[in-house]
């Protein structure tokens, strides 16, 4: 295979900006389907849409891969087809972890956007994973075909609200009704999709009355990719002609290395704009060969703590072999875990070893997907994406030929928000733990524990939503009957003010006793992610000698996870240990750590401190006539509207609003607005409770504690 025809890359958006339909349409017309089915139809849904809650819903819920192929259109004289690898991702905030994994081993991606919506919050979001795996992107505008399509507001808004360089790349001809196709800046023709499904593109000359808007938008393309080229700044300086190839090339290397952001136009339910789309994917993405992927090395002689040295990963077959375990599905047939590889190559039947384990696997069979169909294959080098069956790892894992070579950097997983218990029938308490664990496996949001007081198993994860899907699987996938308590938030606790503390720890019992002293300083932080705790010491003198140093910070540390106010876990605290003082006999680790988990006890509840809820970021669409009520709505709920704006009769509010505050608001915004609202939302931050709602979760809290004691 050769790897310079290699893209992998992603679609990922804001929900309903139609990712999956665009991904149909690569389907068909690179020749993988026959038959296009829509998202919302009659038929069996989206190709790429397979779970059937998928299909029930309208929604993507997983990311689903597949293997196109794209030779280009007969008048570029490609001999050989592009390979492409295509990771459809969802746009729900609830289901981030999909798209953070794929965008973790993806060389290139395509940001799509609505044209009437245009930056949405969670076009935001996947802007935000892009950056932070350095991920080059092209922007498709998609659903020109809508009544309030504007091309030129999508593009302003991507420099305002993603600092994007983002600039046209296609003019369009006529947006909503009227839209027809697209003007291609760089070849100055017209484009337009004919044929069965638009499978055809027809160039013609730019229709005269759009010419001169052709030539300024042009210009204005030139002068943006100047920025990244000299010669071309000087072509355009002295005004001489500047070639087709130097503009592609030009964007390769700004779209590959600055982040410059080429922007294509379409409607992809109207079988429009996408063929030059994917044009633009095989040009300006980077095949495995450009892109620059580092691993670290495992040594096991360096000094605790110490960087670990990096070490360059090349797509080269013959290299040893190095990949990542990116998503786990489990199926009837087992697990089946999703890989990139880097470097080397893999065979069927060949043991590899696990870099966290260190146990070897044997690699018995491997597939490429397509959606949920599979493909054998016997071998897979550096550059692809395939699926292993068969093996037991978890998400984000390491795989080489053999032990302590090296790892490669694991993703971001967000911190769960919200809290649902789970209780089963009785016959079907097995099969519940089954699909927990299951689910656990497969995405790393999902979380599960025991309450120990109530004896409750509660799930956690992103949002209402997410466990919904979760509950919902567990009663189809397995036929188990589950009740789901009420919705629980995930508060925290942090201290209110500064406080001194001076504590002792002494214990004579027959025997040698206990004693351990400390003096020192409680301050609150800026901080609400759970490993904001900082511990400082500034013993001189050996007053406290250097051995006890680490089990007090231990002994701190595992106080985080209950706070005095309600059990919550504790955040937004450094400690300053300054003096103290031992004794010979009695002072021993173990005394140090109790006293250190007491001290920090007693100087949390003279802190004054306070309860901090999860707040949400917003983002809700509805017809302009019901914007009063919802935001008056918002509002009750305890809600900050922070912009409202009304564009073509539909109203887009964005508001922070206290999560406790939104369950059930999915069908309280429908019943509002007849239907016709939606809303998306993400964690912002976590904020001070108001004193009255910090009362209320208190005395809850205990009435639950009264209730499982009896």
């Amino acid at each position: 295979m050769d790897l310079s025809k290699v893209r992998n890359i992603g679609i990922s958006a804001h929900i309903d900006s139609g990712k999956t339909t665009l991904s149909e349409r690569i389907l068909y017309y690179t020749g993988r389907i026959h038959k296009i089915e829509e998202v919302k139809g009659d038929g069996d849904g989206a190709t790429m849409d397979h779970m059937e809650l998928e299909q029930e819903r309208g929604i993507t819920i997983t990311s689903a891969a597949t293997t196109v192929s794209w030779g280009g259109r007969p008048d570029q004289n490609v001999s050989e087809p592009h390979h492409i690898n295509l990771i459809d991702t969802p746009g729900h905030v609830d289901f981030t972890i999909e798209v953070e994994r794929s965008l973790r081993v993806l060389d290139g991606a395509v940001l799509v956007l609505c044209a009437v919506g245009g930056v949405q919050s969670q076009s935001l979001t996947v802007d935000r994973q892009m950056r932070r795996y350095n991920v080059p992107r092209l922007a498709f505008i998609n659903k020109m075909d809508r009544t309030g399509a504007d091309a030129h507001n999508v593009v302003q808004m991507m420099k305002d609200k993603l600092n994007a360089d983002a600039v046209l790349y296609q003019l369009p001809i006529g947006a909503g009704e009227t839209y027809e196709g697209c003007i291609d800046l760089i070849t100055m023709k017209a484009l337009r999709f004919v044929g069965e499904q638009g499978s055809e593109v027809e160039e013609y000359d730019i229709p005269a009355e759009l010419e001169d808007e052709a030539q300024e938008y042009r210009h204005a393309m030139l002068e943006a990719m100047a920025m990244y080229n000299d010669e071309m700044m000087e072509k355009l300086l002295s005004e001489e002609e500047i070639s087709i190839e130097l503009i592609h090339q030009v964007t390769k290397d700004a779209v590959q290395n600055q982040g410059f952001t080429p922007v294509f136009v379409g409607t992809a339910f109207k079988n429009k704009g996408v063929q030059p789309l994917l044009d633009a994917v095989t040009r300006y993405l980077p095949s495995p060969l450009e892109r620059d992927i580092s691993a670290l090395k495992v040594d096991k002689n360096a000094e605790a703590g110490a960087e670990p040295e990096k070490m360059e990963l090349k797509p080269d077959p013959e290299a040893p072999f190095v990949g990542m375990a990116f998503k786990i599905v489990e199926d009837p047939y087992g697990q089946l875990t999703f890989m990139r590889i880097y470097q080397g190559s893999i065979k069927k039947g060949e043991m590899y070893t696990n870099q966290r384990t260190g146990r070897k696997d044997r690699f018995s069979r491997i597939v490429r997907m397509h959606s949920d169909d599979r493909e054998e294959i016997d071998t897979a080098s550096a550059g692809d994406i395939v699926a292993i069956m068969g093996i037991d790892c978890a998400s984000g894992e390491t795989y080489a030929n053999n032990r302590d070579f090296c790892t490669l950097e694991s993703m971001f997983v967000p911190e769960p928000v919200i809290k649902v218990s789970v209780n089963p029938a009785r016959s079907d308490a097995d099969k519940m733990t089954k699909a927990l664990q299951r689910f656990r496996k497969e995405d790393p949001t999902f979380r599960v524990q025991n309450d120990e007081e109530t004896g409750e198993t509660i799930i956690s994860g992103m949002g209402e939503l997410h466990l919904d899907i979760y509950i919902e699987r567990m009663r189809r996938e397995y036929k188990i009957e589950i009740e789901a308590g009420a919705p629980k938030v995930s508060y925290r606790e942090a201290p209110g003010e500064k406080v001194e503390f001076n504590y002792k720890h002494k214990k004579q019992t027959g025997g040698s006793g206990q004693y351990a002293h400390m003096v020192g300083e409680l301050t609150p932080i800026e901080s609400d992610s759970e490993d904001s705790f900082e511990f400082e010491e500034h013993i001189v003198g050996g007053r406290i000698p250097k051995q006890f140093i680490a089990p007090i910070e231990k002994g701190m540390r595992d106080s985080l996870g209950k706070g005095p106010l309600a059990d919550y876990p504790v955040v937004g605290i450094r400690i300053d240990l300054r003096d103290g003082s031992y004794h010979d006999v009695d002072s021993s680790e173990r005394a140090f750590y109790i006293a250190a988990q007491g001290c920090f006890r007693e100087s949390m509840q003279k802190s004054k401190p306070a309860l901090l809820e999860p707040i949400m970021r917003c983002e809700i669409e509805c017809p302009e006539e019901y914007q009063g009520d919802v935001v008056g709505d918002v509002i009750r709920r305890r809600g900050l509207v922070s912009s409202t704006d009304v564009r073509d009769s539909i109203s887009y509010i964005v508001a922070e609003v206290p999560l406790a505050e939104t369950f059930g608001y999915a069908t309280d915004l429908r019943s509002m607005t007849k239907g016709q609202g939606t809303f998306t939302m993400e964690l912002l931050c976590y904020r001070k409770c108001p004193n009255n709602v910090q009362e209320d979760v208190i005395a809850e809290r205990k009435k639950n504690e009264l209730a499982g004691a009896k």
